[in-house]
């Protein structure tokens, strides 16, 4: 019971002042993402705020890693942008829950530990992408769109003071924690940010110029779509891209946070709430989403080590949505968009630059490429994937060329190859070419005691080569195999010299 509601378990010590500040603070930015995201996929900025407020509350209590925000992430909308625009808000919502049920799947079967393949490479693209695309997205606020709908950059007096304030809130940012760590910086820069510009009156850009915000509560509501195999077609795959994004994002995060807390969080516990929480958006209007990673590093950088701060920034964004509107509205866009800038700076991370020198060219073209992918396409799945290919194909490339030889020959004219480094797909060209069938004696030696066979490629290559030296009527003996490795040789009877006490049982290929 006290590993489930571990939101009550009063045996940890919490810091209620911080958990407090921290989700005011991942409330204030949370808004301006979420409806930017909204209003970019042609939605009403309501469903952005819902989806904020139901993603942040229900995997707050139930996901696996404390101290983690999720909300309306961009990530996940953008998949889903063409859906939109061709079938319509209804099919969204019903691609949305199809999602979080693929999600809560991948929970339920255990299979979040798989995020673990993913190199340190391509979690480095990763950040360093995201970063990037955080911070241009904050440069799109000097953007101002006029009565006739044209959209162009600020000029002169406005832009002269967007830029001052911005500039003033990553002052405060960079230099208050120098003072104080007591109040998060960026709750501190906002405040300022918005004292000065209501207490001078300064014209400047707020909340209310991307999109008004009061509304009600959530209400329960079942798409309005043909239930048919057809539309079954239409959703499946954009919830299955969609799953795919939030689920990487938000596992990669919980990796994030795992390293900065130095603590354990459970991949497969956070899956499933990621699955319910949108799963609860399908039903009740929300656009979906998934882990934040810009405002998880507000949240940590605030203090928050607990999952009391995402309830209070979830519950905070529905008081907002009820009641605290027209305060909200008025918060400068420049106060916001300095907080977001310095979360971009802190994501991208420096060390993989630092250390560029010291690592293998494959892991430079690897991070490069992840990163790249994901500024230029927005799709964090397929840079996520390729990132991963490349790397397997590299460690498969390495240990090919690792596989070796020695050679010798006994008192008794027996010539023995001791084999050295892993027997795969990749090497067996190497391992066929170490042998000399021509000039070999009439007894031959295998030896496997310092290599492993790997897959059906390498069981195969043996099979040939037990054949090439019955051809040249030549008898070789194949020591150190595994008992699963004689059974699948066709002509194991004839070549294999069985060793019951040395001979290893590990399985080459998993039962069926």
């Amino acid at each position: 019971m006290k590993n489930t509601i571990s939101l009550f378990d009063f045996s940890k010590k919490i810091n209620y002042k911080n958990e407090l500040l921290a989700g005011f603070t991942v409330a204030m930015t949370m808004i301006p993402e979420s409806l930017s995201f909204a209003i970019l996929a042609g939605l009403s900025p309501l469903t952005g705020l819902y989806a904020a407020f139901m993603m942040g509350l229900i995997t707050a209590i139930l996901g696996g890693r404390p101290g983690m925000v999720s909300g309306g992430a961009g990530a996940t909308i953008v998949v889903l942008i063409a859906l939109i625009k061709s079938h319509g808000i209804e099919y969204l919502f019903a691609a949305v829950a199809l999602a979080g049920i693929f999600q809560m799947l991948v929970g339920v079967f255990k299979l979040g530990k798989f995020v673990r393949l993913i190199p340190q490479p391509v979690m480095y693209g990763f950040l360093n992408g995201l970063a990037v695309i955080i911070f241009m997205a904050q440069i799109e606020q000097f953007k101002i769109t006029d009565s006739a709908g044209v959209s162009g950059w600020l000029q002169g007096m406005p832009l002269y003071i967007m830029a001052g304030l911005t500039t003033l809130t990553i002052a405060i940012v960079y230099f208050f924690p120098k003072i104080t760590k007591a109040v998060p910086a960026s709750l501190v820069a906002i405040i300022v940010v918005f004292a000065i510009v209501f207490s001078f009156n300064i014209p400047t850009k707020t909340v209310a110029d991307i999109a008004h915000i009061s509304g009600n509560l959530p209400s329960f509501h079942i798409p309005q779509i043909p239930f048919t195999l057809e539309t079954l077609q239409i959703i499946f795959p954009y919830a299955l891209v969609m799953a795919g994004v939030g689920l990487i994002e938000s596992l990669l995060t919980l990796s994030m946070v795992d390293e900065i807390t130095n603590s354990k969080g459970n991949a497969n516990k956070e899956s499933v709430a990621q699955g319910i929480a949108n799963m609860t958006n399908g039903f009740f209007g929300g656009m979906g989403g998934c882990a934040m990673v810009a405002q998880t590093l507000v949240n940590l950088n605030a203090g928050s080590r607990a999952r009391l701060s995402g309830i209070i920034g979830s519950v905070m964004i529905l008081i907002i949505i009820l009641f605290g509107a027209p305060f909200i509205e008025r918060i400068p866009m420049a106060a916001l968009v300095g907080v977001m800038m310095m979360v971009a700076i802190g994501t991208f991370q420096w060390v993989s630059i630092r250390i560029a020198n010291k690592m293998p060219k494959s892991d430079i073209f690897v991070g490069i490429t992840v990163a790249l992918i994901t500024i230029i396409l927005h799709n964090l799945a397929l840079a996520v994937l390729v990132g991963v290919i490349i790397a397997a194909l590299v460690f498969a490339w390495d240990n090919a060329k690792r596989i070796r030889a020695r050679k010798s020959t006994d008192e008794n004219g027996v010539k023995h190859y001791e084999i050295y480094g892993p027997l795969f797909f990749g090497s067996v060209t190497a391992f066929m070419d170490k042998f000399d069938l021509m000039n070999d004696p009439d007894e031959v030696v295998v030896d496997f005691k310092e290599s492993r066979i790997v897959d059906m490629s390498a069981i195969d290559a043996l099979d040939k080569l037990s054949k090439k030296y019955s051809q040249q009527n030549k008898k070789l003996y194949l020591h150190h195999l595994s008992e699963d490795c004689r059974k699948m040789l066709k002509n194991a009877e004839a070549v294999i010299e069985v060793n019951i006490q040395e001979d290893p049982t590990y399985k080459v290929m998993p039962e069926k």
